[in-house]
């Protein structure tokens, strides 16, 4: 098939980061897309379809009409075969004599997934091993005139995994496969490809196959450009920025010029001199701020703004060649302090964005889709627009996924969500031969390269949980081959990867692991005896089965970048890959979808903890129920655990706390299933992310028992001091009126800190609000300064909602009106109605609170749509569930 051509007449190619370019001479450089339209044919012919470059195997078997959507039922064990077989791309071009006639032509794949070998006019002009690498092959003299016929042969991931594997003769690198329950491939661990393409427990083994980045032709006479990178510098002694520019040429011949930078918001330019020998060459020039240029910095989400400027960077070249962009330049510095804290052993562990200590409130990132090609700009975009709506500052781009595309980093930019970024490793050992080794040094140069421009990206880290599997023996490796697996580790993520870093990126930090203990773990030779020492690094916790509300079950780290609890998306988000068979919480699709192993039973059992389970005598009725509980559950748990972390950002309490950060697992989901996500496959928020707008509040009222007495915190991440106090209502559970309320002295409370505000006998304060006891009653309060309300309303329920008195089934009503672009929803109620629930079904959009108790006769929410909608339509699909309606 003939490609699409979209010929541009350019000087460079500099990924994303160039916005204009010219040329004086009449020597050009040309880049000529070849993304589009190719054949694909499976390894007998039987198959042969048009394909969609970039794009996938699966991706164009299903959009003509050859498979069904695979993630509908139980299609991911159905189409095993497609990943299985090896596939071949091809496309027919044609190149006009001008670009045949340039001293050098290459070709430029920006991602081959995975395993290939690519023919120019049946020449192998070069082989691929590595999704998260760019390939340039030189085909200068491989072109011809008329028909040039291009063909990428993929091999099968899972049998190129298994042979790599089974020629690892002298010991094993475990794991070899995933748990049963997660209906996955072996070897991962073998093959530079999404970890958790071969399965993951929240997703689905997919190990694809295809072209998932652009291809080009890049032809030239001098030099192209591979690589602009601008890395601002803030030298504390003289109080002066600079930046750093790298070019990474690739050059025909040896040529002398100049290059010259400028901040013309800034007043700031600088020419160099520059001399470029053959091939490809680094160079790196410091621009020097001006002085009397104040300079506007990039601040995280919440602590100011996303400040930018515009880079021009010009090249004069012996003969009079210009090259000419522009890139963006932000300001801002990035430190990791780990130092002793008094009080405690261990060290510190927090960032500080700018010279302020910055509390990391987010999520975990992994893909937004199996299929990457099927993840538009929009899905990107409501993702992580939805982060920032919750309040939160940070995200953590998970190691058994993908280095994420240009765009999504760019609006991370944007919005001020600062990135943790690991390097694509996960929750196994990997082998450390000579092969192997480079292909993961060209990985890590590029990603460098490619990403260390972006402010968002705070911190490189070399794997997830690798660290902490050595260390306590995930995989059951006898004492003695253990010193082997340490000496494969170190020489992956410190010889390799961290001295790249090191090399290539020296203005973030870099950790070797997470969870890890930092400083510590480089100190006890990268391996720490415990890498979830509460007193120093980050940590991973997960515990299904203690009762999630008791905060003294959480550790008290100094930061928490994973912990969660599942639940099962809303039934409008299953109904588009079910059938009404499968909508039972025992069904064979419900077990099927399910890949942490008892997942489906821990979540009721922690539920019943606390709630009594849904008994609806209709089926459907009760699988309703039963979803709704697991999200109230994983709500109400992973709210108690942040809110744990926030309160203890201040205190050291038997040699622990300070803790400066709390990273749930995990924000997105990437097929319709259970899972920890608190966005679901689609991006309709589950109850865990309204509550997360609260939890991750600014400012915020925490509330808890401890010994007997009630306490209130304040929490504040302002950059100002406010004096506030702790206003504390108490409510019956049989009345919408309250009984008492109380109101603590004011208190000044700092930008940064979290410290209390109340504390008081709680029986004592029961007894003199009508006689209440923990079974009768529960407690609202929030935060005032001046009778002025500062941050949300929170609550504290007493007891077990299974064990409260008086709680009544509620008698709900409600009424949508539009407002402008938004609608109103007006809700009554006749009782109390914990965990108050609003549904709109399949209409896009969210509403600006929901999951919550009301204690009011009436209340009206904000519903703001991601697509036209209306009165009608809205009021036709709303639901209303609440905590009493289940039982």
């Amino acid at each position: 098939m003939k490609a699409i051509w979209k010929g541009l007449s350019i000087l460079v190619c500099v990924w994303s980061l160039c916005i204009s370019r010219r040329q004086v001479e009449t020597s050009r450089s040309e880049s000529r897309l070849l993304s589009g339209k190719w054949g694909l044919r499976n390894s007998n012919g039987s198959l042969s379809l048009a394909a969609d470059v970039p794009g996938c195997v699966h991706s164009a078997l299903l959009r003509q009409g050859l498979i069904q959507d695979p993630y509908y039922r139980l299609n991911d064990l159905a189409y095993r075969w497609i990943s299985l077989d090896n596939w071949t791309y091809t496309t027919t071009f044609s190149v006009p004599r001008g670009t045949r006639q340039k001293q050098r032509v290459s070709l430029v794949f920006d991602g081959v997934d995975t395993v290939s070998t690519i023919s120019l006019n049946d020449v192998i002009v070069g082989t691929t091993d590595n999704m998260f690498r760019r390939y340039d092959f030189d085909v200068s003299m491989t072109l011809r005139q008329g028909d040039n016929v291009l063909v990428v042969d993929l091999v099968s991931a899972v049998g190129y995994s298994a042979r790599r594997s089974q020629a690892h003769t002298t010991y094993k690198v475990p794991p070899a496969c995933p748990p049963p329950v997660q209906k996955g491939e072996c070897h991962v661990n073998f093959i530079r490809k999404a970890q958790s393409s071969f399965s993951w427990d929240w997703g689905p083994s997919f190990p694809t196959q295809g072209i998932w980045r652009d291809v080009r032709l890049e032809s030239y006479d001098i030099l192209r450009l591979l690589y602009l990178s601008a890395a601002p510098a803030f030298d504390s002694s003289s109080s002066l920025w600079s930046v750093e520019v790298e070019l990474v040429f690739d050059t025909v011949m040896a040529v002398e010029g100049y290059v010259k930078l400028a901040l013309a918001d800034l007043a700031t330019q600088q020419t160099f001199q520059a001399s470029l020998p053959p091939g490809q060459s680094n160079n790196t020039f410091i621009l020097h701020v001006n002085k009397s240029s104040p300079v506007d910095l990039w601040w995280p989400a919440g602590y100011g703004k996303q400040n930018r400027y515009q880079m021009n960077v010009q090249m004069m070249l012996d003969g009079g060649l210009v090259l000419d962009t522009v890139t963006q330049v932000y300001f801002r510095t990035v430190e990791l302090i780990q130092k002793p804290i008094p009080g405690s052993p261990g060290m510190s562990f927090y960032f500080q964005i700018n010279g302020r200590p910055v509390f990391l409130k987010g999520s975990n990132w992994i893909p937004a889709h199996s299929f990457q090609d099927q993840v538009t700009p929009e899905t990107l975009k409501n993702l992580l627009q939805s982060a920032v709506d919750a309040n939160m500052n940070t995200l953590r781009v998970w190691g058994g996924g993908i280095y994420e595309q240009d765009q999504f980093y760019s609006i991370c930019d944007e919005l001020g969500l600062m990135i943790w970024q690991d390097f694509m490793f996960a929750c196994a050992l990997y082998p450390t031969e000579s092969d192997f080794m480079e292909t993961v040094r060209e990985e890590v140069t590029h990603q460098l390269r490619r990403l260390k421009s972006h402010p968002s990206i705070i911190v490189w880290s070399g794997n997830n949980e690798n660290e902490a599997a050595i260390a306590t023996n995930w995989f059951g490796i006898p004492q003695s081959e253990q010193p082997q697996y340490v000496k494969d580790y170190t020489s992956l993520y410190v010889d390799n990867i961290r001295s790249i870093v090191l090399r290539v990126d020296r203005t973030r930090p870099f950790l070797t692991s997470s969870p890890t203990n930092g400083a510590e773990s480089e100190k006890e030779g990268w391996v720490a005896q415990n890498p979830y020492d509460t007193h120093y690094g980050d940590t991973h916790y997960y515990n299904y089965l203690a009762d999630c509300w008791d905060w003294r079950n959480f550790p008290r780290t100094r930061l928490a970048s994973e912990y969660g609890f599942q639940s099962w998306p809303s039934l409008s988000t299953l109904m588009k890959v079910s059938v009404p068979e499968d909508w039972r919480y025992s069904s064979l699709f419900s077990s099927h979808r399910q890949h942490h192993l008892a997942g489906n039973m821990e979540m009721l059992l922690q539920a019943a903890l606390h709630f009594h389970l849904p008994q609806s005598p209709h089926p459907l009725q009760e699988y309703r129920d039963t979803l709704y509980l697991t999200q109230v559950m994983q709500a109400q748990c992973v709210k108690a655990q942040t809110e744990f972390y926030r309160r203890s950002r201040s205190e050291i309490i038997e040699g622990q706390g300070h803790t400066m950060g709390a990273l749930y697992w995990q924000l997105n989901d990437i097929w319709q299933g259970p899972s920890w996500a608190s966005i679901e496959f689609g991006g309709k928020w589950k109850m865990l992310h309204y509550f997360a707008k609260d939890f991750f509040a600014p400012v915020l009222p925490v509330g808890f028992q401890d010994q007997g007495n009630l306490l209130i915190y304040a929490v504040s991440d302002l950059n100002n001091n406010k004096t506030l106090s702790a206003v504390i209502t108490v409510y019956q559970w049989s009345s919408l009126e309250p009984v008492c309320t109380v109101t603590s002295g004011a208190a000044p409370v700092s930008g940064g800190t979290a410290l209390p505000l109340y504390k008081t006998p709680l029986k004592e304060l029961l007894a003199n609000c009508a006689n209440c006891t923990v079974q009768t009653c529960l407690l609202t309060f929030h935060l005032e300064e001046a009778g002025r309300q500062l941050g949300p309303m929170n609550h504290l329920l007493l007891s077990s909602p299974k064990e409260a008195q008086g709680l009544q089934k509620p008698d709900i009503t409600t009424k949508v009106q539009q407002d402008g672009n938004t609608f109103t929803v007006t809700i009554q109620t006749s009782a109390i109605a914990p965990f108050l629930w609003l549904d709109v079904g399949d209409i896009p959009g969210r509403f600006d609170s929901n999951g919550f108790l009301m204690v009011t006769k009436s209340r009206s929410v904000q519903f703001y749509p991601w697509a036209p909608t209306s009165v009608a339509q809205l009021s036709q699909v709303l639901t209303v569930s609440s905590l009493r309606g289940v039982y």
